[in-house]
Formats: structure tokens, C-alpha cells, sequence
């Protein structure tokens, strides 16, 4: 397994296209400024032969080197001890609705949005439980399945958005379904289902698989997402920017709304509670808190436990491309001209 140390040196990778547009604007105003002088043959005669296909070469390699010195600050790590530790918890399966309607922005920065930031917050303050993620709108799909590795809970999380399942609508029905089906069916307990959701349920079926579930061991919380006075739906452009409202056949804009009447009868009938997301600190302590007093069990797992550093292999690289950029010169017949490599006018 891969992970990063320091993954906020990534961030530094903006310096790389940062450094390309000035080196273009840089080429511009020297260009101009060349042009405005009158003579440009006699000015390509003062710069002594400067190639600026060697220039170009330069600077790639230079932005090479940068880029293998941030991955080394980074520190990529493999892991290479797997260890079999033995947890007590509970397996926590997290329904996220992504249906058009969770990009709805009486939340902010939407419902989707603010729905993985709670998730991410809720994965930092359990312990020995599993995880695992449901993603569903007119169908429900594994995004993950249970684990106790919550540095890939958050990197699934990540890739969460509106467009992961193809068919729209919102079938909560199908998420219960395919977490019964995803829970170990022979135990009749540990069981928990997290569904985030604005409770838009168009499928309908979701309160007659509570029977099924409830006696599968499953205790099923809502966390509703949104507001009941509702607000309208963005559809985006190419460009990321909101072209227009999404409109029913009527032509008229829809406003979607949290329906908190279904999502407290979907608890009540799950043997669980409604949570309705406000300021996320109450909502993660409650849920936190409903887990830690639930009855646990004992399992195994194998995770890494020694992990190697590889950094050194990044910064040789960019220790060597530096001296290479060093060494090539700016003119068409630098002393390096005689190996081919370098030979570029």
C-alpha cells in the first residue's frame, strides 16, 4: 500500500503552471520589447546565439526537478508489514444520497458538499468500528466496502459527486437493500446504516424493507440534509459556473425540500434516531455517541503497520535533473552540444 506523509505539499504543485504562464508572459514582453528596438537581427547578434528551444528544455526539466522535490517533501511511504490486530466495534455502513437535488444550496457550500464534510469528520472520531460507503440516487452501488482503513474511506470520499451513478432520482429503498446485503448476514447485531439524504424519496418501498432490516440486526439513523423551506436546483455549464435552475415539465424551476416527516418515521421504524444537519460538531457527537453505547464485537483485521520512507528516490531525481539543467547551456553550441541528447538548436 501507498499513502503520503505530507500530503499539503501537493499544494505546491500550483507553482508549476504559476511558473509556465510567467515564462510566457516573460517571452512576450521580451519579444516586444525586441520589436520595439527596430532591429532585431542586430539584437539576436548581442544575445550571442540563445536557442530558445534550449531555453524551453531548460525550463522543462526544471519544473521536473520541482516536481519530484514537492513528491519527496510529500514523502511517498509502501507499506510492508501487514499485522493482524483484533478490534472491538461495530460495522457502520454510510448511505450517501447523490441525486441532483443534494447540489442544492440551502446548505452551504451544497448538500452534497457539506454531506462529505460531516462524513470526513464523523471517520476522524471512530476508532475500531468498519466503514463502509453507499452511493445512490435512482440506484444505489458499493462505493466501498467495509473496512477499517479510514485514509481510503477519505480518498473514496473524495471522489463523491452527483454524476458517480448514472440513474437520477433518489431510491432510498435500494440503498437499505444493498447494505442488508453488504452486512455479515449471519450476525444479528453490530449492525449500522447512516443514511445522508434530503429524504426527496421517488422510488417509495423504503419503509416496507424496515422489517427486513430491523430483523437483520440493522439500526438505521437519518441525518437530513437541506432545509424545509427548500431551495432550487443548479444545473452547471462546462465551466463549472450555474447555467440555469433545474426545471420540471412544466418549465417551471423545482425547489427541493427536506422532508424530515419521512426521514423521522425511516428512523423510528429502523430503531434509530433523526439527525438534521446544522453545525455538524452536535451531529458527529451524537452519532459518535449512539455507536459508542451500542453493544460491540470482536473481529480481526489486517492493516500495514510498517511503512518505508521514498523520499530519497525523489530528491536523487531531482538532484540529478538540477545538475543536468546546470550544465546545458543556453546557447545552440553549448559544450554539452556534442552529446545528441543535448543537441537542439
Amino acid at each position: 500500500m501507498i499513502r503520503f506523509e505530507n500530503e499539503i505539499w501537493f499544494y505546491a504543485l500550483l507553482l508549476i503552471p504559476l511558473i509556465v504562464v510567467l515564462y510566457w508572459l516573460t517571452l512576450r514582453w521580451r519579444q516586444n520589447t525586441i520589436n520595439k528596438s527596430g532591429d532585431v537581427e542586430l539584437v539576436a547578434q548581442l544575445v550571442g546565439g540563445i536557442s530558445p528551444r534550449r531555453q524551453r528544455l531548460k525550463l522543462a526539466i526544471y519544473l521536473a526537478a520541482l516536481f519530484f522535490i514537492i513528491i519527496g517533501l510529500a514523502n511517498p511511504q509502501i507499506g510492508t508489514k501487514l499485522e493482524k490486530v483484533q478490534r472491538q466495534g461495530v460495522d457502520v455502513m454510510i448511505a450517501i444520497d447523490v441525486s441532483t437535488s443534494m447540489l442544492a444550496e440551502d446548505v452551504q457550500p451544497n448538500r452534497l458538499e457539506r454531506s462529505k464534510q460531516l462524513v470526513s469528520r464523523l471517520i476522524d472520531n471512530l476508532k475500531d468500528d468498519r466503514i463502509g460507503i453507499i452511493v445512490f440516487a435512482g440506484n444505489a452501488y458499493l462505493q466501498m466496502p467495509l473496512t477499517i482503513d479510514y485514509a481510503a474511506a477519505k480518498l473514496f470520499l473524495k471522489s463523491v459527486n452527483t454524476d458517480i451513478v448514472p440513474t437520477q432520482g433518489t431510491s432510498v429503498a435500494d440503498a437499505i437493500d444493498l447494505a442488508i446485503n453488504n452486512f455479515n448476514r449471519d450476525e444479528k447485531n453490530y449492525k449500522v446504516l447512516l443514511l445522508i439524504t434530503d429524504g426527496e424519496d421517488h422510488e417509495q418501498g423504503a419503509i416496507d424493507l424496515m422489517e427486513e432490516a430491523t430483523n437483520e440486526g440493522m439500526i438505521i439513523h437519518t441525518l437530513g440534509v437541506g432545509s424545509e423551506g427548500g431551495a432550487k436546483i443548479p444545473v452547471y455549464n462546462n465551466r463549472g459556473q450555474i447555467s440555469h435552475y433545474k426545471q420540471d415539465k412544466n418549465r417551471q424551476e423545482v425547489v427541493s425540500k427536506l422532508n424530515t416527516e419521512f426521514l423521522k418515521e425511516l428512523a423510528k421504524a429502523g430503531r434509530g434516531n433523526y439527525f438534521r444537519m446544522k453545525g455538524e460538531r452536535k451531529e458527529i457527537a451524537q452519532i459518535v455517541n449512539e455507536l459508542n453505547n451500542m453493544e460491540k464485537k470482536d473481529f480481526d483485521d489486517r492493516i500495514f503497520t510498517d511503512y518505508e520512507d521514498q523520499f530519497q528516490y525523489f530528491i536523487l531525481a531531482a538532484i540529478v535533473l538540477l545538475i543536468i539543467n546546470i550544465l546545458l547551456s543556453d546557447k545552440s553550441r553549448g559544450w554539452l552540444s556534442r552529446f545528441k541528447l543535448f543537441d537542439a538548436k
